[in-house]
C-alpha cells in the first residue's frame, strides 16, 4: 500500500533580522507540521561569540525568543513543532530564555532540545595538535596566519541530531551552526524514518531545505520579474509539502502575497550551488542536475527525481578572524556641478585626515558617488550633470580611533567646504570591526554532536 502521508514544513526566517510577519502568518493562516527558522550566517557567529564573551547569558538569536513569546501558545494548540538554528554559540542560554517565556505564558508540557557540538572555538588548539590543519579551502593559506586573531570556529553539522531530538519527543529543537537545509531534512528523516544511507531521499530533503532556506526569496522576493509579483507587503513564506518518496511541492499559504512558479523556485535553487553535480552536504552529496521541476497549479511547484550519493568524510568549518576596522559616512550634494563638488568633498576629508596624523592609503579609501551609476558603471550610461548625488566615503585600517576621525570630519564640510551640502543629520559615523572569513575542512570523526532534551 502506498504511503500517502504528507509532511508540511515551512521556513519563516531567512536570516537574523528577517521580518517576524513571515512566521506569524505561517502559524496563523494554514496547515503546518514544522516551522523552521534560519538565523545564522558566517559573520553572525563572530558577533554572537563576542556577545557571549561580554555576557555569559548572550550569544544566541534573541529574535527567536521574542517570536516564541508571540506564538508559543498557538504552536502548542496546533501541534506545530519548531526547528531553529537560534542557539548560535550558546544553546543553554537560549534554552533558559525559552523556559522563562513558557513560564510567563503559562505554557506547560513542552519538550525543548538543544543540539551542541558544532562550536569548536575552544578546541582549536587541541584539534590542531591532533593533526587538523584548517588550511583555507579557498586560498590554500596556512591557518597560523590568522590563529591569534580567531573570533569564531563552527562546524557545519547535519540533520541527524535534529532527527534524534525529534525522535526523543522534542517540540522545539534549537541548534547552532548546522547546515541550512538540515533544518528541513531533520524533520523529514524523523517523520518518514529515512535511513542515513538512503541517498536519494536525503538529497530530496536537502533540496527542499535549500529552496526554503532564504525564506521569501523563493516565493517572489528578490525576483528579477518583480512586476509579476503581487502584494509584496503581504508576501507568503514557503511551505514544502513532502511525501515519503522525497518528492515535494513548494507552495505558500492561500491568500498571501508573492508568487510560486518554476522561475521563482529555480532562482533560489541556483543560490550558492557551486558544482551542480556535487552539492556537498554533511549527510549527502546532491546532484542538482537530476532535479525535475514543474508547475503543479497556481503557486504550486513540484520537485522530484533528485539523486544523491554518499557524503565526504569531512565537515566544513566556518571560521572568522579579526581583520581591522572600517568606517563609512555619507552626505548629499545638490545643485549644478554636484559630481565635481562631491569629489572635492572626498578629497578634502582624506586630506584633513592626514592633517590629523591619520592618513589613509589610497588602496584603503572608498569613494562612491551615487547618482552616477556607481553600481553599473560602464554598463548603463552615466548622467552628464545630475542635480543631486549622494557621496559615500569609506576607509579601513587597523586603528579604530584614527578611522573615527573620518566621521568627525563630515559635518564640518557644510560650513568649510563647497556649497549645496545636506543630509548630514543622521549622526556621526563610527568605525566598526571587520571580520575575515576562513573556510576549512576537518575530519568528521573528531566532531561529536550532542542532544539534550528538557521539559519546560
Amino acid at each position: 500500500m502506498a504511503n500517502d502521508k504528507v509532511v508540511r514544513v515551512a521556513n519563516g526566517q531567512g536570516f537574523w533580522g528577517d521580518s517576524l510577519l513571515g512566521p506569524l502568518r505561517l502559524v496563523d493562516e494554514g496547515p503546518l507540521d514544522y516551522l523552521t527558522l534560519d538565523y545564522l550566517s558566517e559573520v553572525t557567529m563572530s558577533i554572537m561569540q563576542k556577545l557571549k564573551s561580554r555576557d555569559p547569558n548572550a550569544g544566541y538569536a534573541t529574535d527567536f525568543v521574542q517570536l516564541l513569546a508571540r506564538i508559543l501558545p498557538k504552536l502548542k494548540a496546533k501541534g506545530i513543532k519548531v526547528v531553529a538554528n537560534a542557539g548560535g554559540v550558546n544553546g543553554p542560554a537560549c534554552l533558559a530564555a525559552i523556559k522563562k517565556v513558557a513560564q510567563e505564558l503559562g505554557v506547560k508540557g513542552l519538550k525543548v532540545a538543544i543540539v551542541e557540538g558544532d562550536d569548536i572555538y575552544g578546541d582549536v588548539d587541541r584539534l590542531t595538535a591532533g593533526g587538523e590543519a584548517f588550511t583555507n579551502m579557498d586560498t590554500g593559506a596556512v591557518f597560523a596566519t590568522v590563529r591569534e586573531r580567531l573570533t569564531s570556529a563552527n562546524v557545519y553539522i547535519g540533520a541527524k541530531p535534529i532527527a534524534e531530538a525529534l525522535d526523543r519527543g522534542a517540540d522545539i529543537v534549537v541548534a547552532g551552526r548546522i547546515t541550512d537545509p538540515s533544518l528541513a531534512l531533520g524533520p523529514l528523516i524523523h517523520e518518514f524514518g529515512w535511513s542515513m544511507d538512503d541517498w536519494d531521499r536525503l538529497a530530496c530533503g536537502t533540496v527542499a531545505g535549500h529552496i526554503m532556506e532564504c525564506g521569501a526569496q523563493c516565493t517572489g522576493g528578490n525576483y528579477t520579474r518583480w512586476r509579476e509579483v503581487p502584494d509584496f507587503a503581504h508576501i507568503g513564506y514557503p511551505v514544502a509539502e513532502v511525501q515519503a518518496d522525497g518528492s515535494f511541492v513548494v507552495t505558500k499559504h492561500e491568500g498571501t502575497g508573492g508568487l510560486v512558479t518554476v522561475e521563482t523556485v529555480t532562482s533560489q535553487l541556483l543560490y550558492e550551488m557551486g558544482d551542480p553535480h556535487r552539492y556537498l552536504g554533511p549527510d549527502v552529496t546532491v546532484d542538482f542536475t537530476t532535479v525535475q521541476i514543474e508547475q503543479a497549479g497556481k503557486d504550486r511547484v513540484r520537485i522530484s527525481g533528485v539523486r544523491g550519493s554518499a557524503p565526504t568524510d569531512t565537515y566544513k568549518v566556518s571560521m572568522t578572524y579579526a581583520d581591522g576596522y572600517k568606517i563609512a559616512s555619507g552626505i548629499v550634494v545638490t545643485g549644478p556641478d554636484a559630481v565635481e563638488r562631491a569629489q572635492l568633498c572626498a578629497d578634502i576629508v582624506f586630506e584633513r585626515l592626514a592633517m590629523h596624523g591619520a592618513p589613509v592609503a589610497p588602496e584603503n579609501r572608498f569613494v562612491e558617488i551615487f547618482g552616477t551609476n556607481v553600481c553599473y558603471k560602464g554598463i548603463v550610461p552615466t548622467p552628464e550633470n545630475p542635480g543631486e548625488v549622494l557621496l559615500r566615503i569609506g576607509a579601513r585600517g587597523p586603528d579604530r580611533k584614527k578611522l573615527d576621525i573620518l566621521g568627525r570630519e563630515m559635518a564640518p564640510l557644510v560650513t568649510s567646504g563647497p556649497p549645496g551640502l545636506t543630509g548630514f543629520a543622521a549622526g556621526r559615523a563610527r568605525a566598526t570591526e571587520v571580520f575575515g572569513y576562513w573556510p576549512a575542512l576537518m575530519d568528521k570523526t573528531k566532531v561529536s554532536p550532542r542532544v539534550t532534551v528538557e521539559e519546560v
